[in-house]
């Protein structure tokens, strides 16, 4: 679609990660794997920005939608223990993976920590951005639960 070339070309190096493709192997909702997931909350939240005209930053809005679950495990699975406060956790983890693999700036950061507010009561949204990618991760999340659970 000509309406996400932009986003494409913000998110290339990204999306050409070997860490970042290798998302695509874990589950996020129902059958949707945490690769997709990120592309639909970036696409969201693209949309969101250009619908309503907020004038965010693409690069800190679409870094951040795409990094905010750069966790690289499966949830779902049984470790012991470790991913029992998974919604807890994650975002601090997917910061530290966005750190080491790109550097991200603390904007960008901050869009990532604190994308499971309300769940995470202190981690705040500060920025458009992280409001933009907070709010698209709820929208992308409910409707993967709900209407992508089952194989076809």
């Amino acid at each position: 679609m000509k309406k996400y070339e932009e986003m494409q070309s913000v998110l290339h190096d990204i999306l050409s990660n070997s860490a970042v493709r290798k998302m695509k192997k874990y589950m996020q909702h129902g059958r949707v794997s945490t690769y997709e997931h990120c592309k639909n909350v970036a696409k969201l939240s693209y949309d969101i920005n250009r619908i309503f005209s907020l004038k965010a930053n693409l690069r800190v809005l679409l870094t951040g939608a795409m990094l905010h679950d750069f966790y690289l495990y499966d949830w779902h699975d049984y470790d012991g223990g470790s991913h029992q406060l998974h919604g807890f956790r994650h975002a601090k983890t997917a910061l530290d993976n966005a750190i080491k693999h790109f550097g991200i700036d603390k904007k960008t950061g901050s869009v990532i920590y604190s994308h499971m507010w309300p769940l995470n009561l202190r981690r705040i949204p500060k920025s458009k951005e992280a409001w933009i990618v907070c709010i698209a991760d709820k929208c992308v999340s409910l409707h993967e639960t709900l209407f992508r659970r089952h194989r076809s």
